[in-house]
């Protein structure tokens, strides 16, 4: 299996995971700018989306979009525990976070990171969007519980931890929100998290 990934960005969620599992990978990082991959391969002809995670299996099929490349990979290998059973209401919430840092969560980052420069008025708009995720993030973890889950770490916990540290890139401090540094402290302390981070350059 292979993980394609850009440093930093949502992919970190799947190199987490992957490192969680560990089994056996490899990965291939792709420039933002060119769509290369560092092999050279067009990164356009795997994702025609052209953005990361996209994870290669053993038979050539492709597979992208964080929220499906974490369950696949929870999924295929249960012994991880990384995902509860299908049809338990424990499953729903794990797709109900996974789908919450997707849609919402990760896009309210997306002015930030578009190379566009925004005004004193937009960037406060914007900030106050993050803020307002935060706040829903924040609520679930007051009542003291270590991960999203109740059950405990999951694919939920590798893609929100993932989209919460960029907080720190955009200079928006998590002061505010006590439960939510807590909980990015905690998840970075894992091995997992350390091992995918150190392999993408992230930490010396």
């Amino acid at each position: 299996m292979k993980l394609y990934y850009m440093p930093g960005a949502c992919s970190l969620s799947a190199h987490i995971t992957l490192h969680e599992i560990g089994k056996p990978f490899t990965t291939e990082k792709v420039d933002k700018n060119t769509k290369k991959t560092a092999s050279g391969e067009d990164f356009m002809l795997i994702n025609p989306n052209g953005y990361v995670p996209a994870i290669r299996l053993g038979d050539g099929a492709i597979l992208f979009e964080a929220p499906a490349v974490l369950q696949y990979l929870a999924d295929t290998n249960p012994d991880a525990g990384l995902a509860p059973n299908s049809g338990t209401i424990e499953r729903a919430r794990l797709q109900q976070y996974l789908n919450f840092t997707a849609s919402e969560f990760h896009k309210s980052f997306a002015p930030f990171f578009s190379g566009v420069d925004m005004s004193v008025e937009e960037r406060e708009n914007c900030v106050a969007r993050v803020g307002t995720r935060l706040d829903f993030i924040e609520q679930i973890l007051s009542d003291g519980r270590e991960y999203l889950l109740e059950s405990g770490f999951s694919v939920a916990d590798t893609y929100t931890f993932t989209v919460a540290r960029w907080s720190g890139s955009i200079k928006i401090s998590l002061e505010n929100w006590p439960s939510v540094k807590a909980y990015v402290d905690r998840v970075s302390k894992r091995p997992s998290v350390i091992q995918a981070m150190t392999d993408e350059g992230l930490l010396s």
